[in-house]
C-alpha cells in the first residue's frame, strides 16, 4: 500500500487570497446553505428530497421517494465536504448534525449492507439488475468516500462501519466467481472509493475489488449486452446515440482505449481510478493508457477554460476539436473530475503539464460554477451566452443565463463544496526525497519531510500577482528536494534562494524547479512569474473560434460581459495592435484584476439582412473580467472569444 502524499488537511492553513476566500466561503456559507437545500428549506429552490428519502427509508417518517434514482449521492458528497470542514475547522454543532444524519443512514441500511433509497423505496426487485442505468455502485462509492472522510476528520467509525458493511456486500456480490455478478457500474465512482477505503483501513482486498471493476470493464462478452437482453430493452436512451457502450467507457477493455469518449464525468472518474491503480499496483500498462488518454484530452478536447465534455446530449465528449462556445456543456463536475485526474497523474510522474491543467480547470471552469455569494450555481459552463437565444433554442436548454439556487440533478454544487473544502490536497505532494508544490496560494503548512518536521509558508497574491515567497523552517537542518511548479503560461520566470539568483534553466525539469540542499530555519525562496496579458488562439481545426482570440493573464481566462461592454458582444473587434492594460480593482468582485483597452465596434447594422458593403466600425472601450467571476451582476451576454481585426 502506498504512503499518502498529502498531509492531513488540518496541517495546511490558508491565509488571505483568492483561493483562501473561496475555501472560507465554502466553509462558512456553502456547506450550511447546501444542508438547507438538501432538507428542502431554501425558498424558491428546486426541491431536493434527499434527506427526506433517507428518513423515509429509515422509518423515521412516512412518504415516498422524491427525485432521480441517483439522488442519494448528493447527500454523500455534502457529508464529505462537511467532514473536510471539520478536519480544518472543528465545529461541535456541525459534528452533532452529522451524528444525527449518520444514525438515520445506518437505520436506512438493510441488514446485509445494501444502501440505496431509490431501489429500497421504489423498485426493491431491481437490486443490481440494471447496472448500465441505475447508479447503485456510484452511490455506494460516494458514501464510501464520505465514510473515509468522516473517519479521518473525527476518528469516529459510525459512518465508516456503514460503508465497510456496504463494501463487503459489494465484494461478495461482484466478481468472476460462480455465484457472483460479472458486471460493473454504468457510472464509475466505486473504483476511486474502494482505493480510498483500502488506504484508510489497510485492507488490500478493497484495492483488488477496485482492480476487478476496472479490468472487467468492456471485457467480452460485454456484460451490458446480456443485461439489456435480460431486461427486454430494445432501444437505448438517446444519449447512447452513436456511442452505445462507449458512452459508459465499456466498449472495449480500458487498457485498449486510446480516445476519451462518452460521458465526461464518468470518464474522469474512471481515468482517475486507473491512475490510482497504476501507482498502487505498479501497473505500467495502466500507466501508459492514462498517459495516452491524458494527451488526447489535452490536445483535442480541452476548452481554454479547462472545461471538458462539449456535447450536451449525454454530457459527453464530442469529436476531436469540436468545441462549440454558445452550446458548450463543460459540466462543472467534469472539470472537477479533470482536477482529480490531473492530481493523480502528478502522483505517477511529476510533470508540470498536469499541474497547469489542474490550475486552469480549478481557477476557471470549476470556480465559475459557484456565485460569489455561495448560494447559486452553474451546472453547465458555456463560453458564450446570448440570453434571448439561450432561452428559446432547444439545443440551448441546458444553458442557464444566471446561476440557480439548486438543481433537480444537483451533482455539481456539493461536488464544488467537497473539492474546495479539500483544497489542501491539491497544493502539494510529500515525496520520498522531498516536497513538490503544485498550486500557489497564501498558506502555512506543517509537514513531515524526509522524516523531519518542516514548517513552510507561502506568501503571495496569486493569481493576481506572480510573486511567491516560500519560507522554509525545519525544526533542525534537513536535506531534501523542494520542487516548485513553474507555470507553463509563464515565459520569463525568475527565482532566487536567500537573495541569490537561481539558474532555472539548469534546475528545472518537466516544469518543476528542483532545489536540492540542506534546508535550515529562515531559508527563503522567491519566485517571480511575470503576468502579462496574452492573446490565446485556438487550433485551426477548432472552427468555432476561428479568427478570434481569448484573453489570458496568468492562470485566469477572461471574458466580456454586457454590463461592461453593452449588448451584441460579437460585434466587438480587437485590433492586433491594441494595448491591453491589466489593473487590480479592489472594489470589483472582492478584489480582482481586470483588463481594459480601446477596441472597435461595428458602428451600425445594415437595414438589409445581407449586403455587399463592408461594415464600418468605430472605437469602443473594452473591459474584460475573469471568467470565474462572470454572472455575478445580473443577466446579460457573455463572450470569451473576441474577433480579432
Amino acid at each position: 500500500m502506498s504512503q499518502p502524499t498529502v498531509t492531513n488537511l488540518s496541517r495546511v492553513r490558508f491565509a488571505a487570497g483568492f483561493l483562501a476566500e473561496r475555501a472560507r466561503l465554502v466553509r462558512e456559507v456553502v456547506i450550511p446553505y447546501q444542508w438547507e437545500a438538501l432538507n428542502d428549506r431554501v425558498p424558491g429552490a428546486e426541491r431536493s428530497g434527499t434527506v427526506h428519502n433517507f428518513q423515509v427509508a429509515a422509518g423515521e417518517k412516512p412518504g415516498k421517494f422524491h427525485g432521480l434514482w441517483f439522488q442519494d449521492s448528493d447527500l454523500a458528497k455534502w457529508i464529505e465536504a462537511a467532514c473536510y470542514r471539520l478536519a480544518t475547522h472543528p465545529d461541535a454543532a456541525l459534528e452533532g448534525e452529522l451524528d444525527t444524519l449518520i444514525a438515520t443512514i445506518a437505520k436506512a441500511q438493510l441488514p446485509d449492507g445494501y444502501l440505496d433509497t431509490y431501489i429500497q423505496l421504489v423498485e426493491p426487485n431491481k437490486r443490481w439488475a440494471n447496472l448500465h442505468e441505475f447508479h447503485e455502485l456510484y452511490i455506494a462509492g460516494h458514501f464510501i468516500e464520505a465514510g473515509v472522510a468522516h473517519f479521518e476528520a473525527t476518528g469516529k467509525r459510525s459512518l465508516l462501519d456503514v460503508v465497510v458493511k456496504l463494501a463487503n456486500l459489494i465484494e461478495r456480490t461482484f466478481g468472476l466467481g460462480p455465484e457472483q455478478i460479472a458486471g460493473y457500474c454504468g457510472h464509475e465512482e466505486i473504483e476511486l472509493a474502494l482505493i480510498k477505503l483500502s488506504r484508510a483501513i489497510g485492507e488490500q482486498r478493497y484495492l483488488q475489488l477496485a482492480a476487478y471493476f476496472v479490468n472487467q470493464r468492456g471485457a467480452e462478452p460485454n456484460y451490458y449486452e446480456a443485461e439489456i437482453a435480460r431486461l427486454g430493452i430494445k432501444k437505448l436512451p438517446p444519449y447512447f446515440y452513436r456511442d452505445r457502450w462507449a458512452y459508459l467507457q465499456a466498449h472495449q477493455p480500458v487498457r485498449e482505449q486510446t480516445e476519451p469518449i462518452g460521458h465526461a464525468v464518468r470518464a474522469m472518474y474512471l481515468y482517475s481510478a486507473m491512475a490510482d491503480l497504476a501507482r498502487e499496483l505498479d501497473d505500467d500498462g495502466l500507466r501508459q493508457t492514462c498517459r495516452t488518454l491524458w494527451r488526447e484530452i489535452h490536445a483535442r478536447h480541452l476548452y481554454v477554460t479547462g472545461g471538458i465534455g462539449a456535447e450536451w446530449m449525454g454530457e459527453k465528449f464530442a469529436e476531436p476539436y469540436d468545441l462549440p462556445n454558445d452550446r458548450a456543456y463543460a459540466e462543472t463536475c467534469a472539470s472537477i473530475g479533470l482536477v482529480f485526474f490531473a492530481r493523480r497523474m502528478l502522483e505517477l510522474e511529476l510533470d508540470g503539464s498536469y499541474g497547469d491543467v489542474m490550475e486552469r480547470a480549478l481557477h476557471n471552469n470549476v470556480l465559475a460554477g459557484m456565485a460569489l455569494d455561495g448560494k447559486t450555481f452553474f451546472y453547465v459552463n458555456p463560453l458564450q451566452v446570448r440570453p434571448a437565444e439561450a432561452r428559446r433554442r432547444y439545443d440551448h436548454t441546458h444553458v442557464k443565463t444566471q446561476r440557480v439556487p439548486w438543481f433537480g440533478c444537483a451533482c455539481c454544487p456539493p461536488n464544488i463544496a467537497r473539492t474546495l473544502a479539500s483544497l489542501a490536497g491539491y497544493t502539494h505532494s510529500v515525496q520520498p526525497d522531498g516536497l513538490a508544490l503544485h498550486l500557489y496560494a497564501a498558506c502555512q503548512m506543517n509537514l513531515t519531510v524526509a522524516r523531519a518536521p518542516v514548517k513552510l509558508s507561502l506568501e503571495t497574491d496569486y493569481p493576481w500577482d506572480g510573486t511567491v515567497v516560500a519560507r522554509v523552517n525545519p525544526d533542525r537542518p534537513v536535506s531534501f528536494a523542494l520542487r516548485l511548479r513553474v507555470p507553463g503560461w509563464c515565459t520569463t520566470p525568475e527565482a532566487n534562494l536567500n537573495g541569490e539568483p537561481v539558474d532555472l534553466a539548469a534546475k528545472t525539469r518537466s516544469g518543476y524547479l528542483a532545489l536540492e540542499r540542506e534546508w535550515r530555519a529562515g531559508d527563503v525562496v522567491t519566485l517571480r512569474f511575470p503576468m502579462v496579458v496574452e492573446r490565446v488562439r485556438a487550433h485551426s481545426r477548432v472552427h468555432h473560434s476561428a479568427g478570434c482570440v481569448a484573453l489570458q493573464r496568468g492562470p485566469m481566462v477572461y471574458c466580456l460581459e454586457q454590463v461592461d461592454n453593452g449588448a451584441h458582444l460579437d460585434q466587438i473587434l480587437l485590433p492586433q495592435n491594441a494595448v491591453l492594460q491589466a489593473s487590480f480593482e479592489p472594489g470589483s468582485f472582492g478584489g480582482a484584476v481586470v483588463i481594459t483597452t480601446t477596441a472597435r465596434r461595428i458602428a451600425s447594422a445594415p437595414t438589409a439582412l445581407y449586403t455587399t458593403t463592408l461594415p464600418a466600425s468605430e472605437p469602443a472601450p473594452l473591459r474584460a473580467i475573469p471568467y470565474a467571476l462572470w454572472a455575478n451582476r445580473g443577466e446579460g451576454e457573455m463572450n470569451i472569444w473576441i474577433r480579432e481585426c
